[in-house]
């Protein structure tokens, strides 16, 4: 079975949030004094979100990334990743992380074939990730980033991009590619913080960041884009790894999108931008049936915004955009 949205996109992608629990405070992310976190009773417990997967792989699903908060927070993930490994509908397991309670955890994903994994890194210089995540955990994380690469992992660095805190670090972040096998991954900022936009006007947006780009490595050449990506791919000649810039806020990659999300408290998400199209959580517990199940799902993917712009226009006015990235998915 084979699912498409009513502009003809296949739905292959979920990224799952398993928590919206996180232990660092990125300030892009979330207010200083935190996010109220859901009660326990609030989320979907991991056989719900394990039926989630089974039957949204029934419908075409065959990639699915996790996504936080922080995954690593919740209690019991590895055994999680383990059950989702054996529905062998799903092709690939990604991880997003921020690599802080990570490293430990290398081995068993390694057991697993989950060897994607996403980090969370904005800078390389201790001081700014200190200001930027109010956290001074810059050293684990970069072991976790050295003990996956030396464990053969595919490795995709995700800093976003955001004037006056790091944009010094373009060059730093690029330059790293030069000897490690990573992708560097430079993402517009976004409203997902709590509060909504930082700026009147978003100046480094994707055009300025491969500017910038470009002024320190002019031989820099574009790759050949993959179907679906967020990424528009670029790689320094001779250098290890490549380097990739995601339009977040600009949205250029939403005629290809084959994502959905699913929050934390199983709310669906067919768009970053939308406010939620459906409480699955509520489904579920009313005891539905496989059948009733897919059948919402259907008509949430038929009824889709045909952009991210489309999709923030449909939101109320007293529902703008500035839940935190932490309550949906990242």
């Amino acid at each position: 079975m084979k699912i498409t949205d009513n502009y003809n996109r296949p739905i292959e992608y979920m990224r799952l949030a398993v928590t919206d629990r996180c232990n660092l405070r990125c300030f892009y992310c979330m207010p200083e004094e935190g996010i109220k976190y859901l009660p326990k009773k609030e989320l979907l417990t991991y056989e719900e979100m394990e039926r989630l997967v089974r039957i949204s792989s029934e419908m075409g699903v065959n990639k699915v990334r996790i996504t936080g908060g922080e995954p690593f927070v919740r209690r019991g993930l590895i055994e999680f990743l383990e059950r989702i490994r054996a529905n062998t509908a799903i092709e690939k397991i990604n991880i997003t992380t921020n690599g802080v309670l990570t490293k430990q955890y290398i081995p068993q994903l390694k057991a697993l074939g989950i060897t994607d994994i996403n980090l969370s890194i904005d800078t390389l210089d201790r001081d700014r990730f200190f200001q930027i995540t109010r956290r001074d955990e810059l050293p684990k994380v970069m072991d976790t980033l050295y003990e996956m690469l030396d464990e053969g992992f595919k490795v995709k660095i995700n800093a976003v991009v955001m004037e006056g805190k790091n944009t010094e670090d373009i060059y730093e972040l690029a330059k790293f590619t030069e000897k490690h096998p990573v992708e560097v991954r430079f993402i517009e900022e976004m409203p997902f913080n709590g509060e909504g936009s930082h700026y009147p006007v978003l100046n480094w947006n994707f055009k300025k960041i491969l500017e910038e780009l470009t002024q320190h490595f002019p031989a820099i050449s574009k790759l050949p884009t993959e179907k679906a990506a967020t990424a528009v791919k670029y790689q320094i000649p001779g250098y290890a790894g490549n380097i990739g810039i995601i339009a977040a806020f600009t949205r250029t990659f939403c005629g290809s999108c084959n994502r959905i999300r699913l929050t934390a408290q199983g709310t669906l998400k067919t768009c970053l931008y939308d406010s939620g199209v459906l409480d699955l959580r509520k489904i579920l517990r009313s005891e539905a049936d496989d059948e009733t199940i897919k059948t919402a799902l259907i008509g949430a993917f038929k009824s889709r915004a045909k952009d991210g712009y489309e999709a923030e226009k449909n939101r109320s006015q007293d529902n703008k955009v500035s839940e935190s990235m932490s309550t949906i998915g990242g």
